[in-house]
């Protein structure tokens, strides 16, 4: 190999390694081709409505959400890893958006534009950094049922955000239980043409939804809005309309922003960064495993940090993973991520020759698109599943849920990771123990809560403890060796099962040895079995194999029962 070629061969493998779609595209099959053109035309059938109405919901004119879809697209086609994953804006994270720079820019556009540039930027850096110094294992961090809990009360607080505009009057009120409250004082100023075009689209999208899944109903949904739009002049019966609509693709643009702007930036920032790409990846996760291959979460987190600087630069905001363009993807046979960018040129065909149509679309078809939207975001199932399945989870996801309703958005996720540490702590500091017995003519010890038929041996305690010994579980460890003890009668030897016991820590290691003296004092003997190797060195670091005895420690718990059975044979004899 010459040093040519070498030089080469190696700048493809980091072209690879940091833009593994634009590798997958110059290795393309042409016979995806028309699979992908085809389900980019579908996608951008979607994400064009989809993105006005999001555009709507973060406070911004509408076609900044048709900004905030196309570069990102493009970007992500070639630094993202899944193969079906479309990026743009999404109801979540356009919620977050309008929390964050509405008391900001105080009605002002133009700052507000600007702001939602800085946001998506601050966003991108965040997430570009993340993926760098490889925190993409913050994907799990959140747990399902408090995912659950946030996706549930972002829903709700949408829906009923946009019933005002449905309705055709204003709310002006802060919070869930607010906003409904004024919703109801205020049904007398129903404008009914308004909410008679709103509640059409409405049923036409979940009919079209129910009974053809694989049409683009919000395309559909949107032609007909503005064809009624035109033949019965909304307008001039009084109700609102998206007006014009500028056409052409928007130019690069470096925002300006106030000094005392970047904290409540940051801040929001990182809420958004961790939100969107917790939702990002388990739409990509869903659909890698379905179509049997694996995703990089490190790489995914740039991916999106890029999208994100992207359509900060292109006048857009703050974009994500979107599970019901990504389905349509998959739905309709895209193949590579070659979708994503034929996509986006769909769009700029609809951002260069299409806009004018789309002044005459009433904003109550966006709050009905919307609304039709995040029910999908919204899971009864799971509610229902956790309720069966676990109390303190279903508990946990219902606060999480009215944390988002009542408090906000921004501070319903810090809520969320609150209650995840705390949830994890919880668990963590209160694990699964047992006390193992025989069962006659079945090999190896068994749990005798869970089998019935297994016997304990008289004279010895076998006791499991499923975790690392820590200084946040040593008490609970301690008070069930306690409790244990002083349910069992004449006990002459304890044996820990440490097998699953990966290591200690000093705060742990003291709390054992104070046990070990304690049941001594009873008269009853510690003994260690299935010890491995990273726990056995810090319990000798820590001067507990000299206090205990090196002859009570043993390899397996059969062995520890032999060796008791032995002692108590001699201890008979003599």
């Amino acid at each position: 190999m010459t040093k040519t070629h070498q030089i080469r061969t190696n700048r493809r493998q980091q072209i690879s390694r940091w833009m593994p779609g634009l590798a997958a595209i110059r290795n393309y099959n042409s016979a995806w081709l028309q699979s992908d053109l085809i389900a980019g035309l579908s996608v951008a059938a979607v994400a064009v409505p989809i993105g006005i109405a999001c555009a709507s919901l973060a406070g911004l004119p509408p076609v900044h959400g048709l900004y905030a879809s196309i570069l990102p697209l493009i970007v992500y086609a070639l630094f993202g890893t899944s193969r079906q994953l479309i990026v743009g804006p999404d109801t979540a994270t356009c919620s977050l958006v309008a929390t964050t720079l509405a008391p900001l820019a105080i009605g002002d556009m133009t700052r507000y534009v600007s702001l939602s540039m800085v946001l998506a930027m601050l966003v991108g850096i965040f997430c570009i950094i993340g993926g760098l110094i490889r925190l993409g294992f913050l994907t799990n961090f959140l747990s399902r049922p408090i995912l659950t809990g946030y996706l549930n009360g972002i829903a709700l607080s949408i829906i009923v955000g946009q019933l005002g505009k449905l309705f055709g009057f204003s709310l002006q009120s802060d919070g869930f239980f607010h906003l409904l409250a004024e919703f109801f004082s205020k049904l007398d100023q129903t404008h009914w043409p308004t909410l008679a075009v709103g509640l059409s689209v409405f049923f036409l999208l979940r009919i079209l939804k129910h009974f053809a899944p694989k049409l683009p109903s919000a395309l559909i949904g949107v032609i007909f809005a503005i064809a009624v739009s035109i033949f019965f002049n909304l307008a001039q019966q009084g109700v609102a309309i998206v007006g014009k609509v500028p056409a052409g693709i928007p130019p690069l643009k470096i925002p300006l922003i106030q000094q005392s702007d970047l904290m409540p930036l940051i801040l929001g920032a990182v809420g958004l960064a961790f939100v969107s790409f917790n939702s990002a990846m388990v739409t990509a996760q869903s659909f890698a495993m379905k179509n049997r291959y694996e995703i990089d979460s490190n790489q995914e987190l740039i991916a999106l940090g890029i999208s994100d600087l992207a359509a900060g630069l292109s006048q857009g905001f703050a974009v994500s993973g979107t599970d019901s363009r990504t389905a349509v993807n998959d739905s309709v046979g895209g193949k590579t991520q070659l979708t994503g960018i034929a996509a986006a040129i769909f769009m700029i065909l609809v951002l260069l020759f299409l806009t004018a149509p789309l002044a005459y679309l009433p904003i109550t078809a966006l709050s009905a698109l919307l609304i039709s939207a995040v029910l999908g975001l919204f899971d009864l199932q799971s509610l229902k599943r956790l309720y069966r399945i676990s109390i303190p989870e279903f508990r946990l996801s219902i606060l999480t849920m009215i944390g988002v309703m009542t408090i906000g958005v921004l501070k319903g996720i810090l809520i969320a990771i609150g209650l995840a540490i705390i949830h994890l702590v919880h668990k963590a500091s209160r694990p699964h123990d047992a006390v193992l017995g025989q069962i006659q003519g079945v090999d190896g010890f068994h749990d005798i809560e869970e089998e019935a038929n297994a016997q304990t041996i008289s004279g010895l305690v076998i006791y499991r403890f499923d975790s690392s010994l820590l200084f946040f579980n040593a008490d609970f460890f301690k008070a069930r060796v306690r409790s244990v003890v002083a349910q069992t009668a004449n006990i002459d030897w304890f044996v820990l099962d440490a097998e699953f016991m990966a290591g200690i820590d000093t705060t742990a290691a003291a709390k054992l040895e104070d046990l070990c003296h304690e049941l001594a004092e009873k008269g009853i003997t510690l003994v260690v079995a299935r010890a491995k190797s990273p726990l056995y060195r810090m319990l000798k670091r820590n001067g507990l194999t000299e206090i205990m005895g090196q002859e009570r420690f043993f390899p397996t718990i059969g062995s520890a029962v032999s060796a008791f059975c032995s002692q108590s044979i001699d201890q008979m004899r003599n």
